[in-house]
């Protein structure tokens, strides 16, 4: 799993908190440190909103409520 994110984004803070809470093991793509994350990131959502999380299922969500976050973790944990 991969979140794309940065550090003064409110949204990524809250999805990457809830991530870390749940001991879910993920990469962290820091788009202030890492400049081509940035097209990564656009390349997979087709949008520049952040974050971007990339699912072991080949699926993304861009801006996830944290309740639909949790739904797709405990979707990939029945896989």
């Amino acid at each position: 799993m991969t979140l794309f994110g940065a550090t003064w984004c409110s949204d990524c803070r809250r999805s990457k908190a809830l991530l870390d809470t749940l001991n879910v093991d993920y990469d962290y793509v820091d788009l202030e440190v890492e400049i081509e994350g940035a097209d990564r990131a656009k390349a997979i959502s087709g949008r520049t909103n952040i974050p971007v999380i990339v699912f072991p299922d080949a699926t993304h969500m861009v801006e996830p409520r944290d309740s639909d976050l949790h739904a797709k973790l405990t979707e990939l944990a029945a896989i």
